[in-house]
């Protein structure tokens, strides 16, 4: 009987106090809002860009300078823990929804060309700077 209440006494306090869980920042619902926002804002300007005329070239550089230069310029502390793959992820998937149609990326294949294209431009255009810092 008294092992009974020794082991009841024991699993209550478990219970009471569960060993520590690892949890990661970059789960932050608000991070994921930021980069939203940001892949957002990217598509709205690239697609316009591509609408008035401009290459694929010059529509990328205006759009990740624009949105680097509004992004630097904001005090929002999340932004340190965007990374660059999930952002160009993020970033490719909404630019062929809103406009890749109208240059022929379509499906995954586009996702995964535009992506790629981003990442190689984006290394040009800002060597010594990240989104997200």
């Amino acid at each position: 009987m008294l092992k009974f209440f020794l082991s009841l006494l024991f699993f209550i306090v478990y219970l009471l106090s569960p060993p520590p869980g690892l949890a990661f920042d970059k789960s932050d619902p608000s991070v994921s809002l930021l980069q939203n926002r940001i892949s957002n804002n990217f598509s709205r300007k690239y697609c316009k860009a591509i609408q008035n005329g401009f290459s694929k070239d010059e529509a990328m550089k205006f759009a990740i300078v624009k949105t680097e230069n509004i992004i630097s310029f904001s005090y929002n502390p999340q932004k340190k823990w965007i990374e660059i793959n999930d952002l160009a992820n993020q970033i490719s998937l909404r630019v062929v929804n809103d406009c890749g149609w109208s240059f022929g990326l379509i499906g995954k294949e586009g996702v995964d060309y535009f992506k790629s294209y981003f990442l190689e431009i984006y290394q040009k255009t800002t060597p010594d700077r990240n989104f997200s810092r």
